[in-house]
């Protein structure tokens, strides 16, 4: 009994000690000016334990006697106090424009020594973007970076250019690194919500070392880490998509586009077969509804007994009843423009637990999206899940891993990308003349009629119904979406690991891993009810890839400093990629059940096959950064680059850069200059090489396998190799300042760069009496060269108020230096040409002469054998007096927003602009026909109201004529300024103060309305210049506009 006593008070006064030995702290954070600071994390150093301060700056926690608090926030200086009852601490502002991390290859920097050219998108303005596919995120972001998007599809990803397009034929597009590891993956894969930076790596001493895989430039992504107490955060959104850019200004009167369409057959009576105007108007009555010189091979009106659908006058009979019924059916239109779309939900759920101390960190999540796009089954939703962990086992050791599985599921189909498709949605919705029936319907009672219990749709194939369409028969995007299915779903697996060894002080040894596994199936069912399938007994497809790939990295670094002035900083290593892609496929058609999409449910025309292609690079790394007194900084670095697309005996190439930069404003000759803080020149210089011509094996002359009954044929060329194809070269170099002043509250860069790509890798065309029509090779040289300008203003900060504004504008100048010697100095491939001194962002195009007044035929220009220009009406004659446009190159483009909280409110917009550039409209062409029967059906924009008449003689708009071949022909009338103003995001939320939620144990409740998309101001509606540099339309999926509710909370 005594010994349990005893026991019992030792450990009653040990209690009391512990208890002792917590201290209540009390405390309050504020800034070099007093004003208090908000959410700064105060941590006990070596635990989880911590709290942040509320609105006026104050915490309260337990904490040991004798221990240590780490005081931290964004922007200023970490620090670390003694723990006492009553702490008042001053935290001073960060020299954040020197010491702000930058990542780059194989490391990280700061941005006082680093010496390249970099852009960083960080969190917040991520955080402000509601998006599927994170290269959306950097539109108007980054100077240099330019996002072209010609596909809106929920899920899609844009494509990404970095300072122009280095190479005619080459791929040129960025290499993605996700934490230290190049990625190869399907970028919808990554849920922005883990993502906590994107570096934007843009000269030759920032990518020379990734090599090949750098050659266009680098987009660095840093997943979100743990770090400080163990927090969750859940956020939750939802809201709705509509179309964001509308169609052209189109016809969308029944009577107007019949009358319009009487005048084009009207015109070639009168102009063409030579009636006189009582024939020409019966011509015209008899055509305008069938299939044939320019009819739309449908009637819609009922006019009385004996009479004519148009009148002498050219307008709709008044006595015209809408509606036609032949007896089985009824027939009326269907609004194109909107019954295939609909504004439907978007919905998305992010749930994440972080945390981590001195010896490890943690971060997992868990995340859900179901963007259901703007037309039926053309969605897009995602499951994904992250961990990343980071643990030091050992002072002298430390391992982690980033592992990310996702599953997605794209009810989408290339269809809809495919600019003439008939099953593109967009193409004929957008495109339909409006007198066309989506449905069909009884002659009995006008309703929409039934098959086997499924609305049926009118194909215009003279089989749905008793009239066949002039535009795009046997096509109906409404009734395919309906009843066909195609399905694209991915499991995609990246992960990393490492193990980071510290033998030797200074000495660094890393061993890190890469896997990305992407496992894609597409499943295709072709309408088995109605429709072009239908004739088959429906279709059915199936395709199975995989996607490999795996990276190792072997590097050593070491850190050596002199003198407390001189700092030296070594990396050597090893990396190496493999990469292979599997292909499975089959078809079938006439299926047992027609609604399944299995092969196996298909009877006819079965077929199959696969393909494996593979590919790898190997690379030897080294880099030596040198700095003295933190003043002056030098960079080179060294790659010897292998990659399998080439001959062994051209595989290796020698790529290399160097840097330097000078912090100016830490020299005594400056230090008047009070109100300048940072200004730093820099300048960099250096050759990466590029092998991305497409074909996996270029090198080798491929065969198509043939054959048959045991014994193998020679097989048929289907590539010519090039044995003597190597690398393609890229000489970069960036002259700049980065600068900062009146106390940090103004900051940017001012940037000259130039890249010249020698020995282009090229497809050149050949005659295809050699058995092939083109072959690799390396060809000529391109310059890109331009300017710059980055501008950070804070141009409000107080304790209730801070406002940021930025904006970034970007100049580039494209030049073909050489080409090929067998060109002589010029190449033309269809509509663009490639000349020498000249740039490639040019079409070759008959030049548009205006309207004959007289006529009222179009008119190009061509030249006699005396080199007089003259004007003619035969575009075939104009064709082979083409001319070069001017560059169609934009002149500037680039970025502007800002973002403001205020008492608890925050509000953000984004914009990205384009201007003095051109674009080849090829929409409006479509659009701006003659009425021609290659055109019958098709719908017409409102221009064509200014067609040329005898009345109307002054104008640029050809005449009306089913019989004028050449009035819309390829031409520079359709050239049209490419300026553009995109309002990319809008935001406004409000965060709840801390105190308010103390009872409830959350850190943060955030509620926020947030749009993405909103719109685009172009020189004429419908026109998108985003969807690339020459040419754009509307028959593409339209971009969203999403518009969400949503809340964040942080436990």
């Amino acid at each position: 009994m005594k010994r349990k006593l005893t026991m019992f008070l030792a450990l009653f006064f040990i209690g009391i000690g512990v208890v002792v030995a917590q201290t209540q702290v009390r405390g309050t954070v504020v800034d070099n000016t007093g004003e208090p600071l908000i959410g700064v994390t105060i941590q006990v150093k070596g635990t989880t334990q911590g709290t942040i301060t509320d609105f006026d700056g104050n915490f309260n926690l337990s904490a040991p006697a004798g221990g240590t608090l780490v005081v931290s926030y964004v922007g200023f200086e970490t620090q670390e106090v003694p723990v006492s009852a009553n702490v008042n601490i001053v935290l001073g502002t960060d020299t954040e424009l020197l010491d702000e991390v930058i990542v780059v290859a194989y490391g990280t920097s700061t941005r006082g020594t680093f010496t390249g050219s970099a852009g960083v998108v960080d969190s917040e303005r991520l955080e402000m973007r509601q998006i599927s596919n994170v290269s959306n995120a950097l539109s108007g972001n980054v100077a240099g970076v330019q996002i072209l998007s010609n596909d809106g599809q929920p899920g899609s990803s844009a494509t990404v250019r970095i300072r122009g397009v280095g190479s005619i034929n080459a791929e040129m597009d960025p290499l993605y690194v996700v934490d230290g590891i190049p990625f190869d993956g399907d970028l919808s894969s990554l849920n922005p919500s883990d993502i906590a930076s994107m570096t934007v790596l843009k000269d030759a001493a920032s990518t020379a070392l990734y090599g090949a895989r750098g050659a266009n430039g680098i987009i660095m992504i840093t997943t979100k880490q743990g770090k400080g107490a163990s927090t969750i955060n859940f956020e939750a959104r939802y809201g709705v998509n509509s179309r964001s850019l509308r169609n052209y200004d189109v016809l969308t009167s029944p009577k107007n586009y019949i009358e319009q369409s009487y005048q084009a057959i009207y015109n070639a009576g009168i102009y063409n077969l030579g009636y006189d105007p009582v024939r020409a108007n019966r011509y015209a009555n008899q055509r305008i509804t069938s299939e044939t010189e320019g009819g739309s091979g449908y009637t819609i009106y009922t006019v009385p007994e004996g009479e004519l659908l148009i009148g002498k006058n050219g307008m709709l009979n008044p006595g015209a009843v809408f509606g036609y019924n032949d007896g089985d059916y009824f027939y009326t239109p269907d609004n194109w423009a909107d019954e295939p779309f609909s504004n439907n939900p978007r919905q998305e759920y992010n749930i994440s637990i972080s945390g981590g101390n001195e010896r490890g960190n943690h971060y997992i999540s868990f995340g859900y999206l179901n963007d259901e796009g703007v037309v039926s089954n053309s969605g897009f939703e995602r499951f994904s899940t992250r961990f990343n962990g980071d643990f030091k086992v050992k002072e002298w050791l430390k391992v982690g891993a980033n592992m990310n599985y996702n599953f997605s599921d794209s009810r989408f189909s290339d269809e809809n990308t495919a600019t003439s498709s008939s099953g593109n949605a967009f193409f004929i919705a957008n495109y339909v003349a409006p007198i066309y029936p989506i449905y069909v319907r009884n002659g009995s009672d006008q309703q929409i009629a039934l098959l086997n219990g499924k609305t049926m749709y009118d194909y215009g194939d003279g089989q749905s119904t008793n009239f066949s369409r002039s535009f795009m028969s046997i096509a109906n995007p409404a009734g395919d979406l309906m009843f066909g299915m195609t399905n694209y779903a991915m499991d995609v697996l990246n992960s990393s690991w490492y193990a980071e060894l510290t033998p030797l002080e200074g000495l660094t040894l890393t061993a890190r891993y890469g896997l990305n596994v992407n496992n894609r199936k597409l499943s295709d069912l072709g309408n088995a009810y109605m429709g072009q399938s239908s004739s088959y007994g429906g279709t059915a497809y199936q395709q199975l890839n995989r996607y490999y790939g795996f990276n190792q990295q072997y590097l050593a670094h070491y850190n050596y400093e002199l003198d407390h002035l001189n700092n030296f900083d070594i990396t050597v290593g090893y990396d190496e990629y493999s990469y292979s892609n599997q292909m499975l496929y089959a078809s079938g058609q006439n299926l047992y059940n027609p609604e399944s999409y299995y092969v196996s449910n298909a009877i006819d025309n079965l077929r199959g096959g696969g393909t494996l292609n593979e590919y790898s690079t190997r690379g030897i790394i080294s880099r030596l950064n040198y700095s003295h007194d933190n003043k002056y900084f030098g960079n080179i670095a060294y790659r010897r680059d292998a990659s399998s697309r080439f001959h062994p005996d051209n595989r290796w190439g020698n790529f290399w850069s160097a840097s330097g930069a000078w912090i100016m404003s830490d020299e005594d000759f400056l230090d008047s200059a009070s109100w300048l803080n940072m200004l730093k020149l820099k300048a960099s210089f250096g050759q990466q090489g590029n092998d991305n011509i497409g074909n996996y094996y270029a090198w080798l002359d491929q065969f198509r396998m043939t054959g048959a009954d045991g014994v193998f044929a020679d097989g048929a060329l289907i590539y010519k190799g090039n044995a003597d194809l190597s690398w393609e070269t890229s000489t970069s170099y960036n002259l700049g300042f980065d600068y900062a002043m009146f106390n940090n509250t103004l900051s940017g860069s001012l940037e000259y760069f130039g890249r010249k790509s020698g020995d282009m890798l090229y497809n050149k065309p050949t005659a295809g009496s050699l058995g092939y029509t083109s072959i690799p090779m390396n060809i000529g040289s391109m310059t890109n060269s331009g300017i710059e300008l980055d501008v950070n203003w804070n141009a409000l900060n107080t304790r209730d108020i801070n406002w940021d504004v930025y904006f970034n504008a970007t100049s580039i100048k494209n030049k073909i230096n050489e080409l090929h010697p067998d060109l002589e100095g010029k190449m033309i491939d269809g509509t663009r040409i490639y000349e020498e001194g000249e740039s490639m962002y040019r079409m070759y195009l008959a030049e548009y002469g205006g309207v004959n007044a007289e006529t009222g035929m179009a008119q190009y220009w061509a030249t006699d054998d005396a080199g007089e220009r003259y004007l003619t009406d035969d575009h075939a004659v104009a064709q082979n007096h083409r001319i070069a446009t001017e560059d169609l190159l934009a002149k500037v483009y680039g970025g502007f927003g800002t973002s403001i909280t205020a008492y608890g409110f925050d509000a953000g917009i984004q914009f990205a602009y384009q201007l003095g550039g051109k674009i080849f409209d090829s929409g409006y062409q479509r659009l701006m026909h003659s009425g021609t029967s290659s055109s019958a059906g098709m719908n017409w924009h409102k221009d064509i109201y200014n067609a040329w008449t005898p009345e109307n003689t002054n104008t640029d708009v050809p005449r009306l004529n089913a019989s004028d071949r050449f009035a819309s022909s390829t031409s520079t009338r359709f050239l049209v300024s490419s300026n553009y103003l995109s309002l990319n995001s809008v935001s406004l939320g409000y965060t709840i103060p801390v105190q308010k939620l103390a009872s409830v144990d959350i850190n943060r409740l955030r509620v926020y309305v947030v749009a993405e998309n909103v719109g685009v101001l172009t020189s004429r509606k419908g026109l998108d210049p985003r969807q690339s540099y020459i040419s754009a339309t509307t028959a593409r999926y339209t971009p969203i506009r999403s518009v969400s509710g949503g809340v964040s909370l942080t436990f």
